[in-house]
């Protein structure tokens, strides 16, 4: 069985891992061996003392491999800053993106088989070997895509400057107002070779709970990839990121109000769209979902979702690795939900 995920960094890392796990105990509906595919986004990357750094796609390899800190959802566990300190004692880098040591052995080790002239996906394959993450890892796509963040500069002739997307996110929180997001790169992009393929032949799509705008709404925009969503003959199912009004981490509420989206469950769906309600000015669909699985406090939104063509189901949906009575984790009822949802669809 062919499964796809769009995901972004800790959210989608962790919920492909127990995916992963669930299938590796309890096995796939029809009892065939699983073939997990995960197109990470990279609009996140940034050059750092002339290091290309790739958050998502890090993250995605260090939790499937065993190599995360886990409290933090990011970077290495037992890290030590010798030589972030080095290079702020030459007055380099920055305070706010701390890079660990063990963490730069990876940039070092990407940015030379760039620099030799290597696909980042095959970087990405090659820095993959070491950490055995037991799904394929593809980036969205080869070419270089960063999103950045227009915000107000009372000291710019233009009264605004942008800023990239991990200076918003990592030193400013969030909190810095947002006038929109600017993905540079993204227009000429392509699909990494193999993304189109996983979309298109894949059994099951997933979009796990990862930010919907500037993780998976990124991965979405590179050019032919949202295309193949609506034409895939798999099921899409997407995990919602909010629960009861709020993100389950990090900050998306910031992001969907740039954008002018709620921070609600049911907005979130509406956003990316109903594989079977036509767009207002287009006659075909632009819209990626068939399911949607949202936390038991957002169940009143179930049937408002059914109404545009999205089957959704309400269940919890924080995360965790005890596996309950039933010997499921919560990550894996969610897996079970999902392909319920796709089974229903095969039979309407």
């Amino acid at each position: 069985m062919r499964i796809t995920l769009l995901a972004g960094g800790v959210g989608g890392a962790r919920f492909t891992r127990g995916l992963r796990d669930h299938l590796a105990r309890h096995g796939t509906p029809d009892g065939t061996s699983a073939e997990i595919t995960v197109v990470v986004n990279t609009g996140d990357d940034i050059w750092l003392h002339g290091l290309r750094v790739c958050p998502d796609l890090d993250t995605v390899m260090y939790t499937l491999g065993g190599g995360i800190h886990e409290g933090q959802g990011w970077g290495r566990p037992d890290e030590s800053r010798r030589v972030t300190d080095e290079l702020h004692a030459y007055g380099l880098g920055w305070d706010w993106f701390t890079l660990g040591d063990l963490d730069l052995g990876t940039h070092v080790a990407r940015t030379a088989m760039l620099r030799e002239g290597l696909p980042l996906s095959t970087v990405t394959e090659r820095l993959a070997v070491r950490w055995q993450p037991g799904v394929h890892l593809l980036p969205m796509s080869d070419q270089p895509c960063e999103t950045h963040v227009e915000v107000d500069d009372a000291s710019s002739p233009s009264g605004t400057r942008l800023i990239h997307f991990e200076e918003w996110w990592v030193r400013h929180r969030a909190a810095l107002p947002a006038r929109r997001f600017v993905q540079v790169g993204l227009d000429d992009a392509r699909p990494a070779p193999g993304v189109l393929d996983a979309i298109t032949r894949a059994d099951l799509v997933l979009l796990p709970p990862s930010n919907p705008v500037v993780s998976v709404g990124t991965i979405l925009g590179v050019p032919g990839i949202r295309e193949a969503m609506t034409r895939t003959s798999a099921s899409v199912v997407g995990v919602s990121p909010i629960l009861g009004g709020a993100p389950v981490r990090g900050m998306a509420d910031a992001c969907l109000t740039t954008i002018g989206v709620e921070t609600s469950a049911e907005a979130v769906a509406r956003h990316y769209g109903s594989r079977r309600e036509p767009s207002p000015t287009r006659s075909e669909t632009t819209g990626v979902l068939d399911g949607w699985l949202v936390d038991d406090a957002d169940a009143s939104a179930v049937e408002r979702l059914e109404d545009i063509g999205i089957t959704a189901r309400a269940l919890p949906l924080l995360m965790g690795d005890e596996p309950g009575a039933d010997g499921r984790t919560a990550t894996g009822r969610m897996v079970d939900a999902a392909f319920g949802v796709a089974a229903a669809r095969q039979t309407t």
